[in-house]
């Protein structure tokens, strides 16, 4: 249960370029009666989270005011709303971060990502869940299986991310699989495509994310070392033939480039990372050789898949934590990822 003798110390974005680890206004929250409380755990951090940080924006949304970050994260239910009935004090649970109104077109179509009343963790104006207690709508919180940590729990955030894309872009067992970009995000849709059936090559300009890669189940790693994105895709193609399906996960444009050439006539094209709102791009050979091209946009309706292969067995998102640190230590954890260092840095709120 809750310990009203201690209020609730969060990470707070008080300005571009100001963090803070301080108490947050208002004291523990009260759920509403669709809501649960949580005791948080561990919160990965997310690019976004550091953008925010470092820029103040993204696209149009804007920090204007104190926001609390972190959006990837876990925890254990200490109170729960009038309404609930699903879940108790006591159980743990993965937070999908984002809530719609569920009521609009979109909503009751079931694509709820693209909800414009949509209300998500860390994006201004929304608090994230970078903070000892949170209120979450019960019904976006999933119940952990004893065997999978609530660490674990916090990764399926970045799993979604990958379960979609790979969804969106029709993953069949057998393919062969381009990704672009050896991130966090490059990564799981590395290992959702394999979990799949697929065999994947992936890319990238550094060599230690490609051991990184390697080492987590890629069956090939291409160094990209070329300006030239047609040149890229023809030494690519020319180690592991045409890709049936590609995730972009760099924004970057020579990347979005190659990715197209490397893809085959008739084959689809996902793009998940954002870089630079607009780029060039090789348009007429993708109408002439019809490729499919995707966008997506977060996640909807794939926590309870992402959950299914991490219980399973099937996609082993541990390994991707390379770096773990205190809440107190919080602005050293946002340093770290901002350097580059290491694949996936974990705060832990109960510590």
């Amino acid at each position: 249960g809750i310990n009203a003798e201690y209020g609730n110390v969060g990470v707070i974005l008080k300005s571009v370029g100001e963090m803070v680890v301080e108490e947050l206004p208002g004291g523990i929250p009260t759920p509403l009666p669709d809501q649960v409380c949580l005791t948080m755990g561990p919160v990965g951090i997310c690019g976004s989270d550091v953008h925010y940080w470092t820029h103040g924006l993204i696209g149009d949304f804007i920090v204007n005011s104190p926001m609390v970050l972190g959006h990837e994260s876990a925890g254990t239910v200490c109170a729960v709303g009038s309404a609930v009935t699903h879940l108790k004090v006591g159980d743990r649970v993965a937070v999908e971060p984002g809530y719609p109104c569920s009521v609009c077109e979109v909503c009751l179509g079931g694509r709820y990502n693209l909800c414009p009343e949509m209300k998500f963790c860390a994006t201004p104006p929304v608090d994230g869940s970078l903070c000892q207690y949170y209120c979450h709508k019960a019904a976006f919180c999933f119940r952990l299986p004893d065997h999978v940590s609530l660490e674990e729990g916090a990764l399926l955030e970045p799993l979604s991310v990958a379960v979609h894309a790979c969804q969106r872009g029709k993953l069949k067992f057998g393919q062969k699989v381009l990704v672009c970009g050896a991130g966090p995000i490059g990564l799981v849709n590395m290992m959702v495509a394999k979990a799949g059936g697929a065999s994947v090559t992936i890319t990238d300009i550094s060599q230690s994310r490609l051991a990184k890669a390697k080492e987590l189940g890629a069956d090939a790693t291409f160094h990209v070392t070329s300006r030239d994105s047609r040149v890229t895709a023809d030494q690519i193609v020319e180690i592991s033939g045409f890709s049936d399906l590609t995730i972009e996960c760099t924004g970057v444009e020579a990347s979005i480039g190659t990715g197209l050439w490397a893809t085959k006539p008739g084959g689809s094209y996902v793009q998940v990372g954002y870089g630079k709102a607009e780029v060039n791009f090789p348009i007429v050979a993708v109408g002439i050789r019809e490729i499919d091209i995707y966008g997506i946009f977060r996640y909807a309706n794939c926590y309870p898949k992402a959950l299914a292969l991490v219980a399973s067995g099937a996609v082993n998102v541990k390994s991707l934590v390379t770096h773990r640190f205190p809440l107190r230590e919080a602005v050293k954890a946002f340093e770290l990822t901002k350097a580059g260092t290491g694949i996936k840095v974990v705060i832990d709120c109960d510590q």
